[in-house]
């Protein structure tokens, strides 16, 4: 195992979920120690998800206690053996699964697109397996992706999860150039990245949001259109069809919860229908499936491949993450203060190692 010349601590503060729908704790835990496939991150950045707030509240079962926060970024400063591919001192965004199998379909199959898709999985990251919310992190070298010398750590760890998921709901939808994109629940965290890679992608964006500050930020980043949600469903349906020559949108991405129905309605014939949002059920009447042919497509995150096309696509298109940086792991009750309050725009965000953030300045970080 390569680790770094700088001698690493034997411990590490870490903020825990101890008990469900208890307040965080921050403890001191030893620093892990990484397996053959893995890497130790000293973690820069550790964002907040909607996810956390489900692990908190025991939707996955996880295994207490555990440390927080599957979007993190970092530099690497421990290496496995059979991680070849990364050396000390690589800035990553962070994996989420870790250790695949490597022997499955999905594993080895011809679709890389299905990588992450391996059931046969240890765990993922901040999920049901400590996190990023803490000084070190480990994480799975297969998943991880190194971060281009014009992105920052800022922006990469919010691009772990949120940025992963709305790109790869976007390629799911298997659109062209020049058409017509429904982003329903546009005005969030998922939502300012999904425009803007839409447009990056060619793709001309009806933006679909029920609050008018959602709208507001919808457009900023760079939506052609935007209908408020906040009214009857046939109201909006009439107002998408006239902006989309009289027949719909080509595909829509559902971000909020219960929205799957309206993005449905909003869609042309023999069109696609993307689920990103998790509710306990989804409900599509059966009209839209059966008489109007409209396809529903499940998705998750990228692959690693797909990961790094991602990466690119931020650096050569200046796709821009709105962050709301709080500084230390001790701020975690003002961030959940944000989240709570409805009047989070963009990704609430912890910065773990202000030194890491300071030191990439070197390198021209632009995004």
């Amino acid at each position: 195992m390569a680790t770094s010349p700088e001698a690493l601590p034997s411990e590490m503060r870490a903020l825990r979920v101890t008990k469900f729908n208890a307040p965080y704790e921050l403890c001191t835990i030893p620093v892990p120690k990484p397996g053959p496939h893995d890497l130790l991150v000293k973690v820069a950045v550790a964002s907040y998800c909607h996810t956390d707030s489900m692990v908190h509240g025991g939707s996955f079962k996880s295994k207490l206690p555990q440390t927080f926060s599957h979007e993190g970024s970092g530099t690497v400063v421990a290496v496995g053996d059979k991680a070849s591919s990364f050396g000390i001192g690589d800035r990553v965004m962070c994996g989420v699964p870790l250790h695949p199998c490597g022997e499955c379909e999905d594993c080895t199959g011809p679709v890389e697109s299905y990588r992450q898709y391996c059931t046969q999985i240890t765990g993922n990251v901040g999920v049901t397996t400590d996190g990023c919310a803490a000084e070190f992190v480990i994480v799975d070298a297969r998943t991880t992706t190194k971060i281009p010398d014009s992105i920052s750590f800022l922006s990469a760890a919010p691009l772990a999860c949120a940025g992963r998921t709305v790109y790869r709901a976007i390629r799911q939808t298997e659109l062209s150039p020049g058409q017509w994109l429904a982003i329903v629940g546009s005005g969030g965290g998922l939502g300012h990245l999904g425009i803007q890679f839409a447009r990056a992608m060619g793709l001309r964006v009806v933006a679909v949001d029920a609050r008018d500050d959602g709208l507001a930020l919808s457009k900023n980043y760079g939506a052609d259109f935007v209908v408020n949600a906040a009214r009857e469903k046939a109201e909006v349906v009439k107002e998408v069809q006239s902006v989309t020559g009289g027949k719909g949108v080509d595909s829509a991405v559902v971000l909020a919860d219960h929205a799957e129905a309206l993005a449905a309605a909003i869609t042309r014939m023999h069109g696609t229908l993307v689920q990103v949002a998790q509710p306990e059920t989804i409900s599509v009447p059966f009209a839209e499936i059966i008489f109007r042919d409209i396809k529903i497509k499940g998705t998750l995150i990228c692959s690693p491949l797909e990961s790094e096309e991602m990466l690119r696509c931020v650096a050569e298109h200046g796709v821009t993450v709105r962050t709301n940086p709080f500084q230390g792991l001790d701020r975690i009750e003002e961030l959940l203060g944000l989240v709570r309050s409805g009047k989070l725009r963009g990704k609430a965000l912890l910065v773990v190692d202000p030194e890491q953030i300071e030191a990439e300045k070197r390198l021209g970080v632009k995004f």
